[in-house]
């Protein structure tokens, strides 16, 4: 199926590694020019590198997503460099505290994720918004996560900060919606990574006294598919949500978490 994205231009926050990356490569094989935005760009520079020997364009900014001005002159120099920003795609986020009950988490670290991961997205989405609507198209695509639809015992504030972006993200598909512009949310559960295989498992496994392959098991057995979000199956969700095809979609939530968060 041809998605219709050849020649548009995908503004990617986040790209530098794990999910970032594999959204930011997958939009590159579609054939998207691609506008990488993160705070180090050193970390970006192989993402583009694999961008480029794709055959697309691509161009790499530093940024730090809680300040409003600088992404507004990120946004205005994409622009004027590529002549317009057809899809925003924020990925770009934090975890915050683990293992914290809301008592207590600091009213700072309260603070630090939820205007990382609600305000930074806000802020790329009221600088391209104007140029979409201008055009009368486009399409953006959150990352939220499923702890912002069942929520989480010790991961109050970044569940808080999740549950704020969905009201975000619909709000905003209400307002662009008469422009044609579609917003919406994918919400990726537990993603097999770096994170997963060096925190998360042995960490259960270590509580509960098992194997770590057991651990792995213990996770994927939560799940109704029994197997555990690859990074690739957050990238195809983006995708679809960027596409021509989900024309008719916008403000949904859509987990993808092998059927964790809606069964």
């Amino acid at each position: 199926m041809d998605l219709h994205l050849t020649g548009k231009v995908a503004l990617i926050t986040g790209p530098a590694k794990g999910m970032g990356s594999a959204i930011t490569l997958a939009f590159a094989r579609e054939g998207c020019d691609l506008v990488l935005v993160g705070r180090d760009t050193a970390a970006i520079a192989s993402v583009a590198e694999a961008g480029r020997g794709l055959g697309r364009r691509v161009m790499v900014m530093a940024c730090d997503l809680t300040d409003t001005a600088r992404c507004q002159a990120v946004v205005d120099e994409a622009i004027g460099a590529f002549g317009g920003i057809d899809i925003l795609v924020n990925v770009g986020g934090g975890s915050g505290p683990m293992g914290k009950t809301g008592w207590e988490t600091t009213r700072a670290e309260f603070d630090e994720i939820v205007t990382l991961n609600m305000a930074g997205c806000f802020n790329t989405m009221r600088a391209v918004l104007p140029g979409m609507i201008a055009r009368r198209e486009g399409r953006i695509v959150n990352v939220g996560g499923t702890f912002g639809m069942r929520g989480r015992a010790g991961r109050m504030a970044y569940s808080a900060s999740k549950w704020g972006l969905r009201g975000i993200t619909k709000s905003m598909a209400l307002e662009a919606g008469p422009f044609g512009i579609n917003v919406n949310l994918v919400a990726p559960g537990m993603v097999d990574g770096e994170r997963f295989r060096g925190k998360v498992v042995p960490t259960l496994a270590a509580k509960l006294g098992i194997f770590e392959d057991e651990a792995v098991d213990r996770h994927a057995g939560e799940y109704a598919l029994r197997r555990i979000t690859v990074d690739e199956d957050v990238a195809n969700a983006c995708l679809f949500l960027a596409s021509a095809v989900s024309r008719q979609i916008t403000g949904v939530d859509l987990p993808v978490d092998g059927g964790w968060a809606m069964l």
